[in-house]
C-alpha cells in the first residue's frame, strides 16, 4: 500500500505529533491505510518503535472524523498491568489534543459497579484481557455491546498463539466475528519467529492476515556478569551476585530486576533490601500481590519514584516506561523471544540500544545466557508449535454462547471452524462435545448438575441462572491452586489484604513461622474466615511462598543452542572465565555433552553410585524420564533411591551401580509401554493435568 499521502492525518494530530518532535514512521502510515481500507493485519516493529500507536491510531483518527457513541475498538492484551499502562499512555495524547474521545480498562480488577456501567454506556475504546472479554461475551446485551466493534487490536499477539489461552482467545474473536462481521483484526509483536504461520493464526476465517514488518533497529547491548564471587554449579537464587546487582542499580537511572518466578522474586527483593545501605526507593512486583498494592507500584514506576523493581513476567510485555535504562535478568531467560521482551523495557526507544545485563544462577545458566545472546546477535528467535485447538475449551465456549442467548449446533460450529486451531475440528467430535455440554454424555446424564444447556424448537439455551452464574466464576484457561488471602495485621484481626498465597503453603505453616511475602518478612498467626493472617517481624528464617505452575519451560531452540555452545571451543571465549574452566576440566575429565548422543557419566558420591543423563530437554521431560527409568532400574534389581533434576541433567542415586551392558536395557523402546502405561495410571501429575481440565470444560470448578 503505497498511495497513503500524510495529508490524511487529521491537522490536530499532526501539530501535536510536531509539537513533541515526533515524525510518524513509514508502516504506522502503513497501518492507517490498512484500516481505511478494512485490511487486517499483522505488524512486526522492534520493541520502543511505536506498535501500539499504530495500531491504536487508526482508530484514534476514525473516533475523532467520525464521532459516535458506543464501543468503537477493542485492545486485547494478555497482562493486566499492560492494559493499565496503555490506558495512561492513550490518554495523555486525547487530553492534549483535546478528543471527544473515551478510553477505559476492563479486567479482573475492575470494581463490578464500572462493569455494568460499561455494559450500559461503553467507551469508544475498551482495553481489556481475553478472559474479560468471554466474560462480556456471555450476557445477552453481547450483541448490542459489540455489534458496532470496527477494530481489534491484539497485542504481544505472540504470547497467546501455541497455546491454550491462545484457543482460548481465537474462540473469542471468532464470537466477535460473527457479531460483528465488519470489524478487522490488528495484531502487534516484536518477536516473531514464523510471521506467515502467526498470521493466519490472527486472521479470520481462516484468511490469513497482511503482514508489515518495520525494519529492525539497534541490536541491544547485553553483557554476562563476570562476578567476582564464585558462582555456584547449582541453585537458581544468585545470591553470590546480589552486591553487585546492587551496584549495577546505583550506577542506573532506574532498572528493572526480572526473575522467572514469585518465590525469586520475593528473595531477590529481600537480598536487595539487605543490601540496601543507600536506602535506595526498590518495589517488588508479581501475579499474587494485591491489585492495590500493584496499581501503586505501576504508578510509582510511571511516575519516576522507583529506583528499581524486582518483577516477575508480569511486566515483561509492552510496558513502556522510558526512563528505564537497565534491565538486569537474574536467571536463565529460558527463551530468546523471552529475554528479548525483557531487555525491551530498558531505553524503550527505536534508536537506542536498550542495556541488558544477565546474571546466571549457575554454571548451566551461564551457557544458557550466551546461548541467548548469540541468538538475539544473528536474529533469531524461537516460538511455540502451533497445535489443533484443545478440546476442553469448547464445552465452555458452548456455554458462554448460550448464556448470551439461543444458538443452533450449525451457527456455533461454523463459528468454532472459523477460529484457526479449530479450523479441522470434526463434526463428529464437535457433536460428541455438544452431547457433554448438553447433560453430561453418557456417563453423567443422571446428574442434575451436569445438565448445563437444553435443546429448544430455535436451538439450545442455558439451563438455569445457577448455572450461567457457576459458568461465569470460572471463565478461563488458567486453572489457579486453591488460595488464600493474606493480611498484613496491625492489630488483632485488622490490617490490610495484600495478595494470595497458595494454600497448600498454608498448611505447612504452625503459629510463629515466619515468610517472606510482599517484600516483608510476616509471621503466620493463623487463618480466619478463610484468611491467612499474619503480622511483620524482623529476623528469623523464613520461608518462601512457591506457586504451582511458576516454573518456565526451557524452549526447545535455547536447548539446542545450549549443547550446540558446548561443541564450539571457540565459543567459550565469550563465557565467564570460571565457566570456561568448569567446562575445560569436564572435558579432560570425562567429555563434553556430544550434540548427537547422550552422555551418560557414573560416580560414587556418600558410598553410593550416581548416574547422571545429560538430556537438555528441560524440567518436565527429565522428570518424565526420571520416573520411567527409576522404575525400569527396579525391574533390573538396580534399588533407586531417589532422582534429581534440571533443565539440563537428570541424576539418579541408586543402591547398585548400573551397569554398562545395562544402558540399552534402561533405553529399550518398550519402557514407552509397560513403565510409562503405569506411572501415568499412577501419576499426581496425570491427577492435576485432568483437573485443569475438568475445570475448563466444566467438570468442577476453581
Amino acid at each position: 500500500v503505497r498511495n497513503r499521502p500524510q495529508d490524511s492525518i487529521p491537522t490536530c494530530f499532526l501539530d501535536w505529533f510536531n509539537h513533541r518532535g515526533w515524525r510518524l514512521r513509514e508502516y504506522q502510515l502503513d497501518m492507517v491505510s490498512h484500516f481505511q481500507q478494512r485490511r487486517s493485519t499483522l505488524l512486526i516493529a522492534p520493541t520502543g518503535g511505536g506498535k501500539t500507536l499504530a495500531g491504536l491510531l487508526p482508530s484514534l483518527m476514525d473516533c475523532h472524523c467520525h464521532p459516535a457513541e458506543g464501543l468503537h475498538t477493542l485492545y486485547i492484551s494478555p497482562l493486566k498491568a499492560l492494559t493499565n499502562d496503555i490506558a495512561r499512555n492513550l490518554t495523555q495524547p486525547i487530553d492534549e489534543m483535546g478528543l471527544a474521545i473515551t478510553v477505559e480498562t476492563r479486567t479482573g480488577d475492575t470494581p463490578s459497579h464500572k462493569r455494568q456501567r460499561q455494559r450500559k454506556k461503553p467507551p469508544n475504546i475498551l482495553l481489556t484481557t481475553p478472559e474479560s472479554l468471554m466474560l462480556m461475551l456471555s450476557y445477552h446485551d453481547a450483541e448490542q455491546l459489540f455489534g458496532k466493534v470496527k477494530a481489534i487490536i491484539i497485542d504481544e499477539v505472540h504470547s497467546f498463539a501455541g497455546s491454550k489461552r491462545g484457543d482460548f482467545t481465537t474462540l473469542a474473536l471468532a464470537r466477535l466475528q460473527y457479531l460483528a462481521p465488519k470489524a478487522i483484526r490488528f495484531g502487534l509483536s516484536a518477536t516473531v519467529a514464523q510471521p506467515t504461520a502467526l498470521s493466519e493464526w490472527l486472521g479470520p476465517s481462516g484468511s490469513p492476515t497482511d503482514i508489515i514488518q518495520a525494519p529492525a533497529s539497534v541490536l541491544p547491548s547485553i553483557a554476562i556478569l563476570d562476578s567476582n564471587n564464585t558462582m555456584p554449579y547449582s541453585g537458581f537464587s544468585a545470591r553470590y551476585a546480589v552486591g553487585e546487582i546492587y551496584r549495577r542499580i546505583l550506577q542506573a537511572k532506574t532498572s528493572i530486576v526480572f526473575v522467572n518466578t514469585r518465590a525469586q522474586a520475593e528473595m531477590m527483593f529481600q537480598f536487595l533490601w539487605e543490601e540496601n545501605h543507600q536506602a535506595l526507593a526498590i518495589a517488588i512486583y508479581h501475579g499474587s500481590l494485591d491489585k492495590e498494592q500493584r496499581r501503586k507500584t505501576e504508578h510509582l514506576m510511571a511516575t519516576k519514584q522507583l529506583r528499581a523493581i524486582v518483577s516477575t513476567s508480569a511486566l515483561e510485555l509492552g510496558i513502556d516506561w522510558g526512563d528505564v535504562d537497565l534491565v538486569i535478568q537474574v536467571g536463565a531467560p529460558k527463551g530468546v523471544s523471552r529475554l528479548l521482551q525483557r531487555i525491551g523495557r530498558s531505553n524503550h526507544r527505536l534508536d537506542e540500544p536498550s542495556q541488558a545485563l544477565l546474571v546466571p544462577g549457575n554454571r548451566f545458566e551461564a551457557i544458557e545466557c550466551q546461548s541467548a545472546i548469540d541468538a538475539i546477535n544473528k536474529g533469531e528467535l524461537d516460538s511455540d508449535t502451533l497445535y489443533p485447538g484443545a478440546l476442553d475449551i469448547i464445552p465452555q465456549f458452548l456455554v458462554n454462547c448460550a448464556c448470551s442467548g439461543t444458538f443452533t449446533a450449525d451457527d456455533v460450529y461454523a463459528q468454532i471452524c472459523s477460529a484457526h486451531p479449530y479450523r479441522d475440528l470434526d463434526q463428529t467430535q464437535f457433536s460428541a462435545l455438544l452431547n457433554f455440554t448438553v447433560n453430561g454424555g453418557y456417563a453423567l446424564q443422571a446428574y442434575d448438575r451436569y445438565q448445563r444447556l437444553e435443546q429448544q424448537e430455535d436451538g439450545y439455551s442455558v439451563a438455569s441462572r445457577s448455572v450461567a452464574m457457576r459458568h461465569r466464576r470460572n471463565i478461563g484457561t488458567i486453572v489457579e491452586a486453591a488460595r488464600l488471602r493474606v493480611k498484613r495485621l496491625r492489630r488483632r484481626h485488622q490490617g490490610k489484604i495484600i495478595g494470595e498465597v497458595e494454600e497448600y503453603f498454608a498448611q505447612q505453616l504452625s503459629p510463629g513461622d515466619t515468610f517472606l511475602f510482599a517484600g516483608e518478612v510476616l509471621a503466620y498467626e493463623g487463618i480466619n474466615d478463610m484468611i491467612l493472617e499474619a503480622r511483620p517481624v524482623t529476623g528469623g528464617d523464613p520461608k518462601i511462598p512457591a506457586y504451582v505452575g511458576g516454573q518456565m519451560p526451557l524452549s526447545t531452540y535455547l536447548a539446542d543452542a545450549a549443547r550446540a555452545l558446548l561443541n564450539n571451543q571457540p565459543a567459550w571465549q565469550h563465557l565467564p572465565e570460571q565457566v570456561r574452566d568448569w567446562i575445560e576440566l569436564q572435558a579432560a575429565y570425562s567429555m563434553v555433552p556430544p550434540k548427537d548422543a547422550l552422555l551418560v557419566e557414573h560416580f560414587p558420591y556418600r558410598l553410593l553410585p550416581f548416574t547422571v543423563f545429560y538430556t537438555f530437554e528441560g524440567r518436565k521431560a527429565n522428570q518424565t524420564l526420571g520416573m520411567l527409568l527409576t522404575r525400569r532400574m527396579e525391574t533390573l534389581g538396580l534399588k533407586p533411591l531417589s532422582f534429581s533434576i534440571n533443565d539440563y541433567a537428570l541424576s539418579i542415586c541408586s543402591v547398585e551401580k548400573l551397569a554398562e551392558t545395562q544402558l540399552g536395557e534402561l533405553f529399550a523402546p518398550d519402557i514407552l509401554g509397560i513403565e510409562l502405561e503405569e506411572w501415568i495410571a499412577e501419576s499426581p501429575m496425570l491427577k492435576r493435568a485432568f483437573r485443569q481440565v475438568a475445570t475448563v470444560s466444566g467438570l468442577t470448578e476453581q
